[in-house]
């Protein structure tokens, strides 16, 4: 259970941030346990060959990794009752330092009604934005 206020919850309110570590292990564990074994995603000759700047990483796990700041602050990833994001550009993942992936929560919309709060995510790569319209709906 839970024990955030939603009386002393702002609009704009960071509710938390994290980097998070992505190697070319994660995409191959990513790749087993999703069955999604595109070579782009760990064969950097394929990737070049059809045009990308490298390997990239799963855009679902790009999703997965970046929900975690709202499932952190929750508590409770089942308190997740909603999420979705548009994918705006890739996470090369580099194959001797693998990629940050920098992921900020800030309070976007509050229900007190329902009990329901709006956390928009921001996942940056290189200080670019990987994701947009990021956004995880959480039950208090």
């Amino acid at each position: 259970m839970t024990h955030i206020n939603i009386a002393g919850l702002e609009v704009g309110q960071e509710i938390g941030s994290r980097e998070f570590h992505l190697t070319r292990d994660s995409l191959v564990r990513y790749a087993g346990a999703s069955g999604d074994f595109n070579p782009i995603h760990y064969r950097d000759d394929f990737a070049a060959a059809v045009g990308l700047p490298g390997v990239l990483a799963h855009g679902m796990l790009t999703m997965g990794v970046a929900v975690q700041v709202a499932a952190d602050w929750i508590g409770d990833a089942g308190r997740v009752i909603d999420y979705g994001v548009r994918f705006t550009k890739p996470v090369v993942v580099d194959a001797a330092d693998g990629a940050i992936l920098k992921v900020v929560g800030k309070i976007g919309e509050i229900n007190a009604e329902t009990g329901d709060v709006r956390v928009d995510l921001t996942a940056t790569f290189n200080d670019t934005a990987v994701l947009g319209k990021a956004q995880a709906r959480v039950r208090l």
